[in-house]
């Protein structure tokens, strides 16, 4: 008997008890026409008065349609009601109703799991292979792993432990729970399994069960566990490949999902959408301009589609590759009925300086019907903040409580914070921290450290400082503002009780480190770098840098350093930056006016920022630096952030 018999059989799931019947879509071809609830629901009326709806393949084809057909048609209610109201249940029939529920929201998924207690009690059925997956499915949503161990012994105990469906769904269910220890011993067990059976279709059920186990890894934040699994998978499917890139994303281990993605190109299986998808991220961070045009062209050629999650990367992509012009193009051709694409135009003109676009991208999206979401808030205020635009950020602000309806997130009160704190206003900063309805984060708390050091308040530094070290006592953030804040002021001896405390407490500043793409090929550069193979050209490049900028009237702005040297050794140290090495390495390595194009981890420093403007100048380049938070862009002397960042 096939499984098409089994599953639509009127009886229990035994196929001895099940009779051969034609496929139900091809008996009531009526329902398989319907494109709506509301087709349904008239087919269900004539089903009710005709009596047909006492056939119980007439009623599972019903349920079938409320429950499982696509998320748009589904109305899992009224097929609750259609269920309740069924003569007779057979095993296909809650395994629809249970699988519809397992696959809405949490809530959902919580009744999945009491149908399957309400199917238990039923002395007439009794679950299959088609029912542990869907309710297991449940358990992993909902975070049930009591309940989902008990169903575990029960699917043992019915001789289903074998089976590919139900132990895919076991593993995922203790990956997703957390609890890998478990995951692994099924997995192992199943591997062993399946080597004494040399089958072409438990093979196949075999990358699925590896594609779990990395995701549960990369859940973790244990990538090197992942990619040990990943290298030795004896098949990779797509969806392998792309969980390696995504989980490297999500991480933040972004040279790492390039660097997969372009193996996987070399390889025989294509990207997909949710390749594109996830990859795209991590090219946007390093900002790998080359390598996203060719993603785009590869979208446009190709049969996948650029819908509004694709385009909204896109946007993001070439935003965060310094090409807003081209982030407009891809936002002109998408359709604009979905906050997100909004909120990523918005937020590339945020990072851009562009403050006044964002605003106009903000009124047209609200004048075009859709609902500003959070996000587009979070990318606003963060556009105002900018700018500085204190007024038009409190307007906002209010707009989004009171006219919008949205609560402010932890998110909202970081950018009113920046805002305030970058204006100078930082008791009113400060104050809007303390009479926060949610307790403040340490980004919101280092915002306004953040600003003090930008204003050289001391004192409000020297109380904010030590906030973040009782709240996060590892993280250098803290102890390296309020030394340089120190710094900033002359006072030596507390430089040097800040950085004794830092080395007794083994807490390391991150280094400065700034990367260039140089024909598809990605450069990194930390501070005072040697160990690139032309690093004899770079500081040549340098010295050459150094005297023409003299000639033009530079000065070095040696409170940058700081560091307690002397003043020649203070200018010294300013060449050596990484931005301005990967400058020098720009100029070296492309022809003449063409723009070179830079991403670096940390704020551009004064000194940096007032170079940089008198090179673009000097050279005739176009050059552009994104730090941490936006975009510089440099030309004949000047920046577009006019000099406010």
């Amino acid at each position: 008997m096939n499984p098409t018999q089994t599953l639509y059989s009127t009886g229990g799931s035994s196929p001895a008890s099940a009779s051969p019947v034609k496929h139900p879509s091809s008996l009531f071809p009526q329902i398989s026409r319907c494109r709506t609830m509301r087709d349904l629901s008239q087919i269900h009326a004539i089903f009710v008065k005709s009596g047909q709806m006492r056939d119980t393949l007439a009623a599972a084809e019903i349920l079938r349609f409320c429950a499982t057909s696509d998320l748009l048609h589904r109305d899992l209610d009224y097929a609750h009601k259609i269920f309740n109201q069924m003569p007779q249940r057979n095993c296909f029939s809650w395994n629809t109703i249970i699988r519809g529920f397992s696959e809405g929201d949490e809530h959902k998924a919580v009744i999945a799991i009491t149908l399957f207690c309400e199917m238990m009690s039923d002395e007439f059925v009794e679950p299959n292979r088609f029912t542990f997956p869907s309710v297991l499915k449940a358990c992993a949503k909902t975070g049930r792993i009591e309940q989902g161990k008990q169903i575990h012994g029960l699917a043992l105990k019915l001789g289903l432990g074998g089976d590919e469906f139900v132990m895919s769904n076991l593993v995922r269910m203790y990956v997703m729970c957390g609890l890998m220890k478990d995951a692994c011993v099924l997995f192992y067990k199943s591997i062993i399994e399946r080597d004494m059976v040399m089958d072409r279709r438990k093979r196949d059920g075999e990358v699925v069960l590896w594609n779990v186990m990395i995701d549960g890894y990369m859940r973790l934040g244990d990538c090197k566990a992942a990619r040990v699994l990943f290298d030795k998978m004896r098949q990779r499917s797509v969806v392998s490949w792309n969980t390696m890139i995504s989980g490297y994303s999500q991480n933040g281990l972004f040279k790492d999902a390039v660097e997969l993605f372009c193996e996987m190109r070399e390889g025989d299986l294509h990207p997909n959408y949710v390749t594109l998808v996830s990859v795209l991220p991590a090219i946007s961070r390093l900002g790998l301009l080359e390598l996203g045009e060719w993603l785009h062209m590869y979208a446009t050629n190709s049969r996948i589609g650029i819908d509004d999650v694709l385009g909204s990367a896109l946007i993001d992509m070439y935003s965060k590759c310094g090409l807003i012009e081209k982030a407009i193009q891809v936002f002109e051709k998408l359709p604009r009925e979905n906050v997100i694409t909004w909120s990523a135009m918005i937020n590339g003109f945020a990072i851009h300086g562009q403050a006044g676009d964002a605003i106009n991208c903000f009124c047209k999206m609200r004048q075009a019907g859709v609902r500003p979401s959070d996000v587009a808030y979070i990318n606003l205020l963060t556009a105002c903040s900018h700018a500085g635009l204190v007024k038009e950020g409190r307007t906002y602000f209010s707009q989004m409580v009171n006219v919008d309806g949205l609560e402010p997130r932890i998110e909202h009160y970081g950018c009113m914070v920046d805002l305030l704190g970058r204006s100078g206003l930082l008791e009113e900063a400060e104050e809007l921290i303390l009479n926060m309805p949610i307790k403040p984060d340490d980004v919101v708390w280092k915002a306004l450290l953040g600003a003090c050091r930008m204003h050289r308040n001391v004192e409000m530094g020297k109380r904010v400082a030590n906030i973040l070290m009782d709240m996060v006592p590892n993280d250098s953030g803290a102890y390296v503002a309020l030394s340089n804040l120190y710094a900033s002021q002359g006072n030596w001896a507390e430089v040097s009780e800040m950085r004794l405390r830092m080395k007794k407490m083994d807490i390391r500043k991150d280094p400065g480190c700034s990367w260039i793409d140089i024909d598809g090929v990605l450069h990194e550069f930390l501070v005072e770098d040697d160990s690139h193979p032309r690093a004899k050209e770079i500081k040549s490049m340098l010295v050459e840098i150094s005297d023409k900028l003299r000639v033009a009237g530079y000065r070095p702005i040696t409170t940058q350093v700081l560091l307690k040297l002397e003043e020649e050794d203070k200018e010294n140290a300013l060449h050596y930056h990484s931005e301005k090495i990967a400058v020098a390495f720009g100029l070296i390595s492309t022809s003449p006016n063409k723009s070179i194009r830079i991403v670096k981890n940390l704020r551009i420093c004064e000194d940096c920022h007032s170079s940089i403007k008198l090179i673009s100048k000097v050279y005739k380049r176009k050059i552009t630096v994104r730090d941490r938070k936006r975009f510089h862009h440099f030309e004949d002397g000047s920046c577009s952030c006019m000099d406010y960042w």
